[in-house]
């Protein structure tokens, strides 16, 4: 082979190699490092989801992290307006509560709002009063800065699509269990079903 040649073949594998590597990092550093099953992110031990939020429930109280002390807590983003996803979940959280006998009494849902222009508190109270939904789910939403900082938090994406009053949101699809010191314990995702969901949940719980 042409000397030219070698050098041509040798520039374009090494830009080839860059390609790979520039591609990697940005897909480890995007939110695919979010678990998505029952996974946790484990490179060091401390995923960095969860943290600070101030909110308002849907009673109108302002609310922070703290609600999740002392108690486990399972938290998932959606909206009131959601078609599919946010009420097959809650439902789906419901049967989960349900195999987890006298232990659900430790454990809370907490629902997120990714749509505040429209997710006012008490269309939150009046959603999740709904039947088949479990009972007790606290619902938050406030500013669009402060749902954009728990989202953040959390590590959840979250965008508007469309416009006029026939817009819809974006959301992923993540469900966060958080122990009771606040901290992240594991991930459920929609494909696990209520009887893994709620083995992930007690093994996490048993092991504190």
């Amino acid at each position: 082979m042409p000397r030219r040649s070698v050098l041509l073949f040798g520039g374009l594998v090494l830009v080839a190699a860059l390609v790979v590597a520039i591609t990697t990092l940005v897909v480890v550093g995007g939110r695919d490092r979010v678990p998505t099953g029952s996974q946790t992110v484990a490179s060091t031990g401390q995923p960095s989801v969860g943290g600070p939020f101030n909110l308002i429930d849907q009673d109108g109280h302002p609310v922070d992290q703290t609600l999740l002390d002392g108690k486990w807590t399972l938290v998932f983003f959606g909206f009131t307006w959601c078609p599919d996803y946010c009420p097959t979940t809650l439902a789906a959280l419901k049967a989960t509560q349900d195999r987890l006998g006298d232990r659900a009494d430790n454990l809370q849902i907490v629902f997120i709002s990714v749509d505040p222009e429209r997710d006012r508190p008490q269309v939150l109270k009046d959603y999740l009063s709904s039947d088949g939904f479990p009972e007790g789910v606290i619902g938050l939403t406030g500013t669009p800065a402060q749902i954009r900082a728990a989202a953040d938090a959390y590590r959840a994406y979250y965008q508007k699509v469309g416009e006029g009053e026939a817009y819809t949101m974006d959301h992923s699809l993540t469900v966060y269990l958080m122990g009771p010191d606040g901290k992240f314990r594991n991930a459920l995702g929609g494909d696990l079903g209520p009887d893994r969901s709620a083995d992930v949940i007690l093994r996490a719980m048993d092991r504190g």
